[in-house]
C-alpha cells in the first residue's frame, strides 16, 4: 500500500440547503501545503511538502477519478531537501499544460541548486515524456535576487507555460521598493523558458507574501500579488494578460492601509460562469467574481467570517457549485483549523460555515472536486 495515501476521516458533511457533499481526509504526519487541480476526465493532481520545514521535498500525486485506488505518487525535486515550508508561503504551485502535462514550481531551499548568483533560487520542473517521473529541477531566477514571498505557475492548452514570482531588480539591500512581480514564460511545454521580465506595473511588493497565477479557457493569464507602493500599504492587486503573456493589465485592487507583512496567499477557481477569486485582507478572507470574458470583478465580499482567517483554497464541480477551505488561527510555528463553506458559481455564500481542529504548523488545506461532484477538503 502506498505510505502517502491520505487518510479519510469517517466524517461526511451535507452543507446548505443544496446539499453539496463535502468529504474530509487528513493527510499522513508530516505532510504541508497541500494543493490540487481537478483535470477534465475527473483525475485529481496534488502536490504537497514533507520532511524538514527548513530543507524539504516536493511530491505529486495523480488520483484516477478523485480515488486513492490506484494512486500514483512521484518526488518532484531531483536534489533531496531542496524546498522550504517556513512560512507557509513558499511552497510548490502545480499547473496543467498542454495534454495534460505537470508543471511545477517552488522556492529553493537555502541550499538548493542551481543557486542564482544572489540569494535562493526559484525552481521548476515537469513530468517527463513518459509520465513516470519529474525531470531535474532548474532555477529559473538568472537575473534576479532576494528572492522570499512564494510564486506560481499557470499553463495552457497552446503550449504556453507561466513561472511567475517576485524579486528585487535592484540591488541587495534595495528592500520592497525594489521588488517586482516577474515572468518566466515557455512557449514549448516547459523545454526552454525565456529570461525573466517584470510585468507588474511598478516597483513595489510585499516581500513575504505569496502569489498566485491561473489561466482561463480563453487563453487569459491572471496573477493575483500584494503591492507595497508604501511601508504603510499593502493592496491585493490581480493582473490580466490578453495577449498570452505579453504584457499585463490591472483588473482589480483591494486596498489595506497596514504596515506589516501579512504573509498570505490567494486562490483562483474557474466555474461555468468566469472566474472566482480569494485573498486575505484585513485579517479576513475576501473574494471576487468576473464574467468569462473578465470585463470587471464584482464587489468584494468577506467569506470567512472571523478575523485570523488565511491561505484560501477553492475548488467547483460541473454543477457550479464552489467550496472555499482556509486556514484559522495559525501563525509563526504554530498550527490551527481549517474552515470552509459552499458559494454559488458566481461566489456568492450559499451555507454555514464549518471548522475543524488539527492543521499542522506551516500549512493549509487544499480542495478539489471528484467527477461526482463530491468535493475533499484535505489537510
Amino acid at each position: 500500500m502506498n505510505p502517502l495515501l491520505l487518510i479519510t476521516l469517517a466524517a461526511l458533511f451535507a452543507l446548505s440547503a443544496q446539499a453539496v457533499e463535502i468529504t474530509v481526509e487528513r493527510l499522513p504526519v508530516g505532510v504541508m501545503q497541500p494543493q490540487a487541480i481537478t483535470d477534465a476526465a475527473g483525475d485529481v493532481h496534488l502536490v504537497w511538502l514533507r520532511g524538514d520545514p527548513k530543507a524539504c521535498d516536493v511530491f505529486y500525486e495523480k488520483r484516477p477519478g478523485g480515488r486513492t485506488n490506484g494512486a500514483v505518487v512521484l518526488r518532484v525535486n531531483s536534489q533531496p531537501g531542496s524546498a522550504i515550508a517556513i512560512g507557509t508561503i513558499r511552497g510548490a504551485s502545480l499547473a496543467l499544460g498542454r495534454k495534460g502535462r505537470v508543471h511545477v514550481v517552488w522556492n529553493g531551499s537555502s541550499a538548493a541548486e542551481p543557486k542564482p548568483a544572489e540569494g535562493t533560487p526559484f525552481l521548476y520542473s515537469r513530468l517527463n515524456n513518459r509520465g513516470d517521473a519529474f525531470e531535474p529541477q532548474r532555477n529559473l531566477s538568472g537575473r534576479t535576487s532576494q528572492l522570499d514571498g512564494g510564486g506560481s505557475v499557470a499553463a495552457d492548452n497552446a503550449g504556453n507555460v507561466f513561472a511567475l514570482w517576485h524579486a528585487s531588480t535592484g540591488g541587495k539591500n534595495d528592500g520592497e521598493s525594489a521588488r517586482r512581480v516577474l515572468l518566466a514564460r515557455s512557449t514549448d511545454d516547459g523545454a526552454t523558458f525565456a529570461a525573466e521580465r517584470p510585468v507588474s506595473p511598478s516597483n513595489g511588493v510585499c516581500g513575504c507574501c505569496g502569489l498566485r497565477a491561473s489561466t482561463d479557457l480563453a487563453g487569459n493569464v491572471m496573477v493575483l500579488y500584494r503591492s507595497a507602493p508604501a511601508v504603510a500599504q499593502r493592496d491585493m492587486t490581480l493582473l490580466v494578460s490578453r495577449d498570452h503573456g505579453e504584457s499585463f493589465a490591472p483588473l482589480l485592487s483591494d486596498a489595506w492601509p497596514v504596515g506589516q507583512c501579512p504573509m498570505s496567499t490567494a486562490a483562483f477557481a474557474a466555474t461555468a460562469q468566469g472566474i472566482f477569486a480569494a485573498w486575505e485582507s484585513k485579517g479576513q478572507v475576501f473574494g471576487s467574481f468576473a464574467p468569462t470574458n473578465l470585463d470587471g470583478f464584482s464587489p468584494v465580499t468577506a467569506l470567512a467570517p472571523l478575523r485570523g482567517s488565511k491561505h484560501p483554497s477553492l475548488a467547483s464541480n460541473a454543477k457550479g457549485d464552489v467550496v472555499i477551505a482556509w486556514a484559522d488561527g495559525t501563525g509563526w510555528q504554530k498550527g490551527g483549523r481549517v474552515s470552509w463553506r459552499t458559494l454559488d458559481g458566481r461566489g456568492r455564500p450559499t451555507g454555514e460555515t464549518t471548522t475543524m481542529a488539527g492543521l499542522p504548523v506551516w500549512s493549509f488545506p487544499a480542495v478539489f472536486a471528484r467527477p461526482d461532484g463530491q468535493f475533499v477538503v484535505v489537510f
